[in-house]
C-alpha cells in the first residue's frame, strides 16, 4: 500500500460515434433541424487545417470530451477510441497503443514538443504528463506526423494545455476547479486553472492532487482487489507570456511527482542468468543453495516467500519525479513572404526510482531536451490553385541512465536532428498533401564494460490528397514511406528487466525500419448521420521486436531482432441524429499484424464493436455506451489466450450558471456497470492486473 507524500465477417460492420452537439447548440435548433457544429481545426499540423476538410486521419478530444474520459493516464484516457488501446501496468502507468503499435512507434507530445520521459523503455514506467489538466487531445496518423518524427507507425499524440498563455483574458482572468471521487479504488482528485494578466502580460498556474488505493476487479478473479495498484500524484505548473497583436513568448515550469505500485512486478526469477543462448534459474548463482521453495525466491541471500512461507512480499513502487521547462512562441509575418514562425523548446530532467522492500533497487534517469523551428510561407498562388506550406529543423539529446539491480541497459547519450517540410496544395474540390523528413541519429554506450556509437540515417516521404466530392462528404488517401532509427533500449540492452518478467539482450547491428503505409477515408461531416470509415495496411521492412529465444516458466530471454512484418485494420465510427434530444452511434476496430513468412506480432490487441446512445434534456444530459471486447485467439509465440468481455458504461450530467455568472457541471458516472472480470491483451501484466470493476464516480466542475 502507498502511503501518502482475413478480416471476420462481424468486424466489417464496425462503426463510432462522432461527439454530440454541445447543448447549446442544440437548445437553438429546430424540432426537425441538426445542430451545426463549429470549424474544428486540426492544430497538430501548423497549418491548422478545419478538421472536416484534412487528409490525414484525425480524433479530436476538445475540453468538453475530455470532461467526460480524462483518467490518470493518458492511456487509460484515450482507451476505447476507434483504434486505440491502453497499455496500462496497474493504475499508475498507461501508454496508448495505435494500431496495435506502441513504444517508440507513437509520439507523444505536449503541444507539438516531445514528451521526453522514460514510458518507451519499459510498460511500467509512465508518461511524464497529466491528461486531467489538458485543453484538448489530438490523434494524428498520416503524411503530417513525419514533421514530429520519421517511423512513428503508430500515430502522434499531441496534448494541448494552457500552462503558457497566448492571450489576456478578456476580464483579465480566467479559470476553473474541479473535484471528483471514485468508488473502485477510493480515489480522490482536485484539480485548478487559473490564467490572469494585464497589458502585454499573462500569467497560468495549474494543479493537481491525486490519490487512490488499490482498486476493485470485476467478480470472478482470485482477490477483490488488484494489490499494489495503488497510486499517488501532485502536480503543478507556473507559466506567463507576452503578449503582442503579432504573436507571444512564454515559459512554464512544471512539476510531476507520482508515486504507484508494480502489481506484475515479481521476483521470483531475479536469480536467473544466461549462459549462452540458454536460460539457468533456480539458485544457479548461489553455488550450493537449495532450490527456494514453492512461493519463495532468493533475494541476494535472502529468502523472501509469499503465500504462508514467510514474510509476505511487499509490492514494489515507482517514486517518479519529473521537471520541465517548456519555452513556446509564435510570431506572424516575421519576414517578407513569410506568414509566421513558431518556437518550440523542452527542458525535461526526469528520475524515478523502483524501491522494493523499502529499499531503493533501481535509479532512471533521463535528461533531455529538444527543440524546434517552423517557418510557414505565405500562400502563393500556382496555377488555378494555391500553395501553403512550413519548413523547420529540430535537435533532441536524450542522456539515459540506469543504476541499480534491475539497469537492464548501460547509461547511453541520443542525439538526433532533423530538416522537414510540409506543402499543401488547394485546387477546387481536391487538396493535396506533401511531407517529408531527413534525420540523423547517434546512439552512443557509455557504460563501463561497453562503449561505441551507432549512427543512423533517415529519409521519410509522405503524400494525401482529399477529395470533397459532395457537400459534407470527404474521401481521403494517404501513401507514406517512413524509416525509424533502433532506441538506445533495442541496440544496447543487456540484463534482467522484471517488470516483463525478461531477460534483454539488445543489438547494436540493427538496422532502421522501413515502413509503406497505406490509409483510405472515407467520411461525411455534416447532416443528420454523420460517419467516417478507415482502412490501412502497413507493411514493415525490418520490424525490430523483442524475439524470444528461451523460456524457463514465466520467465523469458528475449533478442531484439528484426523481420518483416504486415499490419492491417479497419477503424469506423457512426452516429445518427434523431431529434433535438437523441443520438445513437456504433463504433468499432480491427488491426492484425503478423510476421512475413509466419507467426503473429505479439499483444495485438483483438477487435472490438460499440454500440452508443445520448440524451439532452435542458439542463441535462446522460448516456449509456456499450462494448464488446472480442477474444484474442491470434496469439504469437509464448502469448496466452485473452477472453472475451462486455463493458457498459453509464453517465449523466447537469450544467447550469450561478447567479453571479459562473458556469458549473455537476456530473455522476457508473464505468463497467455489470461488474464483469476483463483482461487487457496489450498489456504485460494482464493477468496479474485485469481491468477495472464496477466503478461510480461523482464530480463537480465550476469555470470562471
Amino acid at each position: 500500500m502507498i502511503k501518502p507524500p482475413p478480416y471476420p465477417r462481424r468486424a466489417l460492420a464496425l462503426a463510432c460515434a462522432l461527439c454530440a452537439p454541445s447543448p447549446a447548440a442544440l437548445a437553438q435548433a429546430t424540432d426537425d433541424a441538426v445542430p451545426t457544429l463549429d470549424t474544428v481545426r486540426v492544430t497538430g499540423t501548423p497549418l491548422d487545417i478545419p478538421l472536416e476538410e484534412s487528409s490525414t486521419p484525425v480524433e479530436l478530444l476538445d475540453e468538453r470530451a475530455l470532461l467526460q474520459r480524462r483518467a490518470g493516464t493518458l492511456g487509460d484516457t484515450l482507451d476505447g477510441l476507434p483504434g486505440v488501446r491502453n497499455n496500462n501496468y496497474g493504475a499508475g502507468a498507461g501508454r496508448p497503443v495505435i494500431r496495435g503499435a506502441d513504444a517508440a512507434r507513437v509520439r507523444i507530445l505536449s503541444d507539438g514538443s516531445e514528451v521526453q520521459d522514460a514510458s518507451t523503455s519499459s510498460p511500467d514506467h509512465a508518461v511524464g504528463l497529466e491528461p486531467m489538466l489538458a485543453r484538448e487531445i489530438e490523434i494524428l496518423r498520416g503524411p503530417s506526423t513525419l514533421i514530429h518524427g520519421g517511423g512513428v507507425i503508430g500515430g502522434v499524440v499531441n496534448v494541448r494545455d494552457n500552462r503558457i498563455p497566448t492571450a489576456v483574458p478578456e476580464k483579465g482572468y480566467e479559470g476553473s476547479v474541479e473535484l471528483r471521487k471514485e468508488s473502485s479504488a477510493r480515489e480522490g482528485t482536485g484539480l485548478f486553472s487559473l490564467t490572469g494578466g494585464s497589458g502585454p502580460i499573462a500569467l497560468h498556474v495549474e494543479g493537481l492532487k491525486r490519490s487512490a488505493d488499490d482498486y476493485k476487479v470485476g467478480s470472478g478473479w482470485t482477490a477483490p482487489r488488484v494489490e499494489g495498484s495503488a497510486a499517488k500524484t501532485w502536480y503543478g505548473s507556473l507559466g506567463a507570456s507576452f503578449i503582442h497583436s503579432r504573436g507571444y513568448l512564454g515559459v512554464a515550469y512544471s512539476r510531476l511527482r507520482s508515486k504507484y505500485g508494480l502489481p506484475g512486478h515479481s521476483h521470483e526469477y531475479e536469480d536467473c542468468h544466461v549462459h549462452g543462448n540458454a536460460l539457468h534459474c533456480a539458485g544457479h548463482d548461489h553455488g550450493d543453495e537449495p532450490a527456494a521453495p514453492p512461493g519463495c525466491h532468493w533475494h541476494g541471500t535472502e529468502l523472501h516467500c509469499t503465500g504462508g512461507h514467510g514474510e509476505e512480499e511487499e509490492v514494489a513502487l515507482v517514486d517518479l519525479d519529473t521537471e520541465r521547462w517548456d519555452i513556446r512562441g509564435e510570431w506572424r509575418a516575421p519576414l517578407p513572404g513569410f506568414a509566421r514562425v513558431r518556437l518550440r523548446a523542452g527542458i525535461t530532467d526526469y528520475r524515478h526510482d523502483e524501491i522494493e522492500h523499502g529499499e531503493i533497487g533501481t535509479t532512471f534517469k533521463n535528461k533531455a531536451h529538444d527543440a524546434r523551428l517552423e517557418l510557414e510561407h505565405n500562400p502563393l498562388t500556382l496555377g488555378p490553385g494555391t500553395l501553403r506550406g512550413l519548413l523547420g529543423a529540430q535537435h533532441s539529446r536524450r542522456r539515459f541512465s540506469a543504476v541499480g539491480e534491475e539497469a537492464f541497459v548501460e547509461p547511453t547519450d541520443t542525439q538526433a536532428h532533423a530538416v522537414f517540410a510540409l506543402e499543401e496544395y488547394r485546387l477546387g474540390a481536391w487538396r493535396f498533401e506533401l511531407s517529408g523528413r531527413y534525420e540523423w541519429q547517434d546512439a552512443r554506450l557509455d557504460g563501463s564494460a561497453r562503449r561505441g556509437t551507432v549512427r543512423h540515417h533517415m529519409g521519410s516521404i509522405a503524400g494525401g490528397v482529399s477529395w470533397a466530392f459532395a457537400p459534407g462528404h470527404t474521401l481521403a488517401v494517404n501513401l507514406s514511406r517512413s524509416e525509424r532509427a533502433p532506441s538506445a533500449e533495442e541496440l544496447f540492452a543487456s540484463g534482467i528487466h522484471l517488470a516483463t518478467n525478461t531477460w534483454e539482450r539488445g543489438n547494436a547491428r540493427l538496422t532502421a525500419e522501413r515502413a509503406t503505409n497505406l490509409d483510405i477515408s472515407l467520411r461525411k461531416s455534416s447532416g443528420a448521420t454523420r460517419y467516417e470509415l478507415t482502412a490501412f495496411h502497413n507493411r514493415i521492412d525490418n520490424y525490430i521486436y523483442a524475439d524470444t529465444t528461451d523460456r524457463h516458466e514465466n520467465f523469458r530471454l528475449v533478442d531484439y531482432r528484426q523481420r518483416d512484418a504486415r499490419f492491417s485494420g479497419l477503424e469506423a465510427r457512426v452516429s445518427h441524429q434523431l431529434n433535438r434530444q437523441w443520438r445513437v452511434g456504433a463504433f468499432g476496430d480491427v488491426v492484425r499484424a503478423s510476421f512475413a513468412g509466419g507467426g503473429k506480432v505479439p499483444r495485438i490487441p483483438s477487435h472490438r464493436l460499440g454500440l452508443n446512445v445520448e440524451w439532452q434534456g435542458g439542463p441535462w444530459t446522460a448516456s449509456a455506451e456499450w462494448t464488446r471486447n472480442f477474444a484474442q485467439n491470434r496469439l504469437a509465440a509464448f502469448e496466452t489466450r485473452t477472453p472475451a468481455y462486455d463493458m457498459l458504461n453509464l453517465r449523466v450530467a447537469w450544467r447550469g450558471r450561478l447567479s453571479s455568472g459562473q458556469d458549473y457541471e455537476v456530473y455522476a458516472s457508473l464505468n463497467n456497470a455489470l461488474n464483469k472480470l476483463a483482461f487487457n491483451h496489450s498489456s504485460f501484466v494482464k493477468d496479474a492486473s485485469p481491468l477495472r470493476g464496477r466503478s461510480l464516480m461523482v464530480g463537480a466542475r465550476l469555470s470562471f
